[in-house]
């Protein structure tokens, strides 16, 4: 009788965990599912207003890393998003989550809420944890819109977020540049024949320093981080011929543009 108390015991548990694998799975197809759905639309809607350039100096890699660029506007992820070649977990303040309906959308998108006023090692936890399964995590490491001499592209400082991500889980950091997106809060450029010129670039990744404890790796890809920003940034403007006008400016200073 004992036998056979513990042959059902299994067989519940092999049942339990079967149901939950094909939840988990059934999740994960909806949830790539709406995060392609809603990607595609916004890409369709952003070709309204901008034409896109990628310029990828370097192939990323496969596999898990961190995806880190500057942040010059609202409309920076779903630009990132839609023409980056990979599906990218982002980390966004918690104060997006607010209402059930934002919250329920940003979790569907895999996006993984962060408390910014604090330590939050939920969110830190949530991120390594799909790093370890090959996903991609963007961060936005300057902490919000930053443009001018406040900017990583001018070599200001930011936040160590991706950095303190990329030591832990052990993997790369691929930064990216992006250019021109702040030209879409000014609604003249949403006409059709004054489109506005968006421009992308993929860097190098930079790797985990071998052999350093973890405050000194953190400490030296902190600044390589910082030198491949700025050079990508550089790269970019010589390989599109951009000028002054194309740099990051204000939301306030675009929408009152003639």
């Amino acid at each position: 009788m004992k036998g056979d108390k513990l042959s059902g015991d299994s067989g519940w548990r092999d049942k339990q965990t079967s149901a939950s694998f094909a939840g988990g799975l059934s999740a994960s197809f909806f949830h790539l599912v709406f995060y392609c759905l809603i990607v595609g639309s916004l890409r369709g809607l952003l070709t309204v207003g901008a034409r896109v350039k990628v310029v990828i100096f370097h192939k990323p890699p496969r596999g898990a890393f961190v995806m880190a660029s500057n942040h010059i506007s609202h409309f920076d992820p779903p630009f990132l998003s839609g023409w980056l070649p990979r599906k990218i977990d982002w980390i966004a303040m918690s104060e997006l989550f607010g209402t059930g309906w934002s919250r329920a959308g940003f979790n569907w998108l895999d996006v993984i809420p962060v408390d910014r006023g604090g330590d939050d090692r939920h969110a830190l936890r949530e991120a390594l944890r799909r790093l370890a399964g090959g996903r991609v995590i963007g961060v936005f490491p300057e902490g919000g819109i930053r443009d001018g001499e406040r900017s990583m592209l001018a070599g200001a400082p930011f936040r160590d977020g991706a950095v303190m991500l990329a030591v832990h889980a052990g993997c790369p950091i691929v930064p990216v540049v992006i250019l021109g997106s702040e030209r879409l809060y000014n609604t003249k450029n949403w006409l059709p024949w004054r489109r506005a010129r968006v421009f992308i670039a993929i860097g190098a990744p930079v790797h985990p320093p071998d052999q350093k404890s973890r405050s000194a790796a953190r400490e030296q890809m902190r600044a390589d981080l910082a030198a491949a920003v700025v050079w990508l940034k550089r790269d970019l403007v010589r390989e599109c011929g951009l000028g002054e006008n194309d740099l990051p400016h204000s939301p306030r200073e675009r929408m009152s543009e003639a």
